[in-house]
């Protein structure tokens, strides 16, 4: 009768352990995000974090729309540390930052690195700080296009692609661009290019000209920036805290709310993993999910 009890009881740890792991893991990976403590009560600044590389933007777009919605708070610091991304992803947070900036202040935060998209996106932030030595700027358009053909036929792999449409298999990785296509894709990043240089004049209150002279793709330090007008004001999240402060109207020190998103730390691990292999590939962390133009620093590049 005691061996019966004690196997019961031992199923019953293990069903108990397998019913908490995955519980943690639907928590985990649900992917919802909120807005901590909530016990606060009153004006808070609000703190979203855009981290990384830009891959997708459903989950920050839906941090930033929290934040737009939540009366408690005043203002939000956007504190980014990316080298950019995908360009749609890009251009989908930077109209959430917009619309978030139109109902209450916007500080933007950068970190080291807030270069290509992840500038992009600061330009709808009400006022823009960065370190003297963050690396900024970059702003332009690339896209990869690696060709394999010629490993494959030392490999005697052979590859066949049916397309229907004259432009359908323009970028196939076992062949070089032709002419056509080359100059189809370079209109594409022309008109994109154009959309950013656009986007930085009139968030920067710059005259286009002047912005398609600093757009050539260069990476600036926060104090080249600040002289360029590319930012506003020289200074750490510290001083962030105090002008998103200054400008929600709070006296004194204030309440600070992090949103975090649930599975934070396993998507973080997705995204190192990517990086990893881009940098072992030589590829853009966007050509490990599909191939893309992209608004980044190169994969290889690394600001010593």
């Amino acid at each position: 009768m005691r061996h019966k009890w004690l196997i019961i009881s031992l199923l019953a740890v293990v069903i108990l352990g397998f019913a908490f792991i995955a519980g943690v893991a639907s928590y985990f990976l649900s992917g919802d995000a909120e807005f901590t403590p909530s016990v606060f009560s009153g004006k808070m600044v609000g703190v979203i974090s855009v981290d990384g590389f830009i891959s997708s933007s459903d989950d920050k777009v839906k941090e930033i729309e929290d934040a737009r919605k939540d009366d408690d708070i005043v203002s939000v610091i956007l504190r980014i540390e990316s080298p950019g991304g995908s360009i749609g992803a890009s251009q989908e947070i930077l109209e959430a930052v917009k619309n978030l900036a139109n109902k209450k202040p916007v500080v933007v935060s950068m970190g080291s690195v807030a270069a290509s998209g992840g500038y992009y996106i600061a330009c709808g932030g009400t006022k823009i700080l960065a370190d003297p030595g963050t690396v900024t700027g970059s702003i332009g358009v690339r896209m990869d296009h690696v060709t394999v053909g010629e490993l494959l036929k030392w490999a005697k792999i052979g590859h066949e692609t049916l397309a229907v449409g004259k432009f359908k298999d323009t970028g196939s990785f076992d062949r070089p661009l032709n002419p056509e296509e080359r100059e189809l894709l370079e209109g594409v990043l022309n008109d994109l290019y154009e959309q950013f240089k656009e986007t930085v004049a009139e968030s920067r209150n710059l005259p286009i000209d002047e912005v398609g002279r600093l757009a050539d793709g260069r990476v600036y330090t926060g104090r080249q920036a600040l002289d360029l007008g590319l930012v506003d004001q020289l200074g750490g999240f510290t001083e962030a805290i105090k002008v998103a402060a200054e400008l929600g109207g709070i006296k004194g020190e204030p309440k600070l709310t992090y949103s975090k998103k649930k599975g934070e730390i396993f998507l973080r691990l997705i995204d190192g993993a990517k990086s990893v292999l881009s940098m072992a590939t030589d590829l853009s962390p966007s050509q490990v999910d599909y191939w893309q133009p992209v608004m980044s620093l190169p994969a290889n590049a690394v600001v010593r």
